[in-house]
C-alpha cells in the first residue's frame, strides 16, 4: 500500500479561560506566565549544555591524550556522561525547576532544541554562527499528554479542553481559514494532532496548533509548467502555455498600503497633543492600531494572491511552478528600501511555497 503524503502545518486559534471570575481567570494567566518564564530560562540552559558537550574537546586543549565520547559511562569505558545524552539536559532542567513548570513541557522543550541543535551544529562549529539566545516571550511547547478533553460545547459556541488540568475554550471570531473545520476533523480522528504550543501575547492566549494533514490529489502533470514573475506593476504574473494571469494590480496592493502608512504618520503627529492617563501605551493606542491594520491588509491580500496562483495551476494541472527571476527581485528589494518595506517579497513566497506543497505542486525559484 502506498504511504500517504503528508503536511505539517499551524494554525493560531485564540484560548480563553473557561472560568467564571476575573480572579480565577487571572490566576490561570499568572501561571501561565511563570511557566513562559521558566520554560525562557530551561531554553537558555538546555541550549548552553549541548553546546558545552559539542565543544569539550576545545576546551581540553591543555592536556593531551584524553580520549572521550559523549555517550553514558556505563556503555562505554571512555564515556564522559553519567546518563544518556539527551537525558542530561533534561535532568539539568527537571531537577531545577521541579514543581515549578509541567515536566511534559521540560520534555518537549528538550527534545525540540536537541533536534535543532543537531541541524545547527556544523554553522557552530565553523564559527559562522552562535548559539541561540531565547527571548523571554517564547512559545510553551506541549505534548499531547498535557492536553485532555477536548470537545465540542454547543452552549458556549466553543472547543473546550484542559491543558494541564487548566480549563481553556476557543475563540474562533470570524474563522475566515475554518479552524472549526479543522478542529472537528482532529476530533474524529481524519487529522492528527501533535506536539503543540502556547503563545502569550499581552494578556491574550494563543494555541499554535500542530496538525498533520494529507496533500491534495489533483492529478497533476509534471510535464506542464508555470511560470511566475513578480513585479511592481502587478504583485503576480503566471502564464501556463497559451493561458496568462495577472494577479492584483498597483493600485490595489501597494497604493492602499501606502494610504495606511500615511494615516499611521498623521496619527504620529498627534500623539503629542493627546489625552495623556497611562503614558506611552494611552498615547500610542491609535498608533499600534493602524500598525496592525497595515499588518492584517497585508497579509490577508498576499493570502489572496498566493491562493489564486495556487488555483491557476491546479485549473491547468501544472504540476510545476518556477518563479522567475527571484534573485533578481530579492537584490533589487535589497537596495531599494521602499520596494523592501512595502512589497513583502519574502512573505509572499514563503505562502506561495506553502500552498504549492500542500497542492502537490514542485516550486522551483530561478
Amino acid at each position: 500500500m502506498m504511504k500517504k503524503s503528508t503536511l505539517v502545518l499551524t494554525r493560531k486559534i485564540q484560548l480563553i479561560v473557561d472560568l467564571p471570575t476575573q480572579e480565577e481567570r487571572k490566576e490561570v494567566l499568572d501561571k501561565l506566565y511563570r511557566w513562559q518564564n521558566r520554560c525562557f530560562r530551561a531554553a537558555n540552559f538546555i541550549i548552553s549544555h549541548l553546546y558545552i558537550q559539542e565543544m569539550v574537546k576545545d576546551f581540553l586543549y591543555l592536556s593531551e591524550g584524553i580520549k572521550y565520547k559523549l555517550v553514558d559511562e556505563k556503555k562505554d569505558k571512555v564515556g564522559l556522561l553519567q546518563r544518556s545524552r539527551m537525558n542530561t539536559t533534561y535532568r539539568v532542567v527537571s531537577d531545577r525547576f521541579k514543581g515549578e513548570i509541567p515536566t511534559n513541557i521540560l520534555s518537549c522543550l528538550n527534545n525540540r532544541l536537541h533536534s535543532s541543535f543537531n541541524k545547527d551544529y556544523q554553522s557552530y562549529w565553523k564559527g559562522e554562527s552562535s548559539v541561540k539566545n531565547f527571548k523571554r516571550d517564547m512559545a510553551l511547547p506541549f505534548g499531547l499528554e498535557g492536553i485532555s478533553g477536548l470537545s465540542y460545547h454547543p452552549e458556549k459556541k466553543s472547543f473546550c479542553f484542559r491543558l494541564f488540568q487548566l480549563p481553556f475554550k476557543t475563540y474562533l471570531g470570524k474563522d475566515f481559514i475554518d479552524n472549526q473545520g479543522l478542529l472537528e476533523q482532529v476530533l474524529s480522528g481524519e487529522i492528527k494532532l501533535c506536539t503543540s504550543q502556547i503563545k502569550l501575547d499581552k494578556g491574550k492566549i494563543f494555541w499554535l496548533a500542530v496538525v498533520e494533514v494529507e496533500k491534495d490529489n489533483h492529478q497533476l502533470q509534471p510535464e506542464i509548467i508555470a511560470e511566475a514573475s513578480l513585479s511592481l506593476e502587478y504583485p503576480l504574473v503566471v502564464k501556463i502555455g497559451k493561458s496568462r494571469l495577472s494577479i492584483g494590480t498597483k493600485e490595489e496592493f501597494l497604493y492602499r498600503r501606502l494610504a495606511i502608512q500615511a494615516s499611521r504618520k498623521r496619527i504620529q503627529a498627534g500623539v503629542t497633543y493627546s489625552k495623556s492617563g497611562k503614558g506611552r501605551t494611552r498615547k500610542l493606542k491609535a498608533v499600534d492600531k493602524m500598525s496592525d491594520v497595515e499588518k492584517n491588509y497585508v497579509h490577508h491580500r498576499l493570502h489572496i494572491y498566493s491562493r489564486k496562483l495556487i488555483d491557476f495551476c491546479i485549473n491547468n494541472k501544472a504540476g510545476t511552478l518556477i518563479l522567475l527571476d527571484q534573485q533578481e527581485k530579492i537584490e533589487l528589494a535589497k537596495e531599494e528600501e521602499f520596494v523592501l518595506r512595502n512589497w513583502s517579497y519574502y512573505e509572499f513566497i514563503t505562502k506561495i511555497k506553502y500552498k504549492a506543497d500542500k497542492a502537490g505542486i514542485e516550486l522551483i525559484t530561478a
